[in-house]
């Protein structure tokens, strides 16, 4: 190999490095979101309230548009990714009132 692809080489493995970081704290990361919205779900069975909180809904999904203009991630692809952590919590919150 050529000087250029080895220092290529290790320029990508050094990125690769980071994204496996970063991707453990993600999932680290949601799994406690997750318990915290399961607590929440058992919270609003106790008390017969809705699954859902549209207001808030909307409230987060602007604020994490927001957040992630400022972090040079596209708000669209944040907004989508919201919405699905948001469905799946719904979802979790309606087994906890069955």
């Amino acid at each position: 190999m050529t000087d250029t692809v080895t220092r290529a080489a290790e320029v990508l493995k050094g990125h690769r490095e980071s994204i496996d970081r970063l991707d453990a704290i993600l999932i680290y990361t949601l799994g406690e979101r997750f318990k915290h919205t399961q607590a929440v779900g058992k919270l609003k069975a106790e008390h017969d309230l809705p699954p859902s909180d549209p207001a808030r809904e909307a409230t987060q999904i602007a604020r994490l548009e927001d957040l992630a203009s400022r972090a040079d991630l596209d708000p669209d692809f944040a907004k989508k990714l919201l919405n699905f952590i948001i469905a799946e919590v719904i979802q979790h919150h309606k087994k906890h009132q069955e």
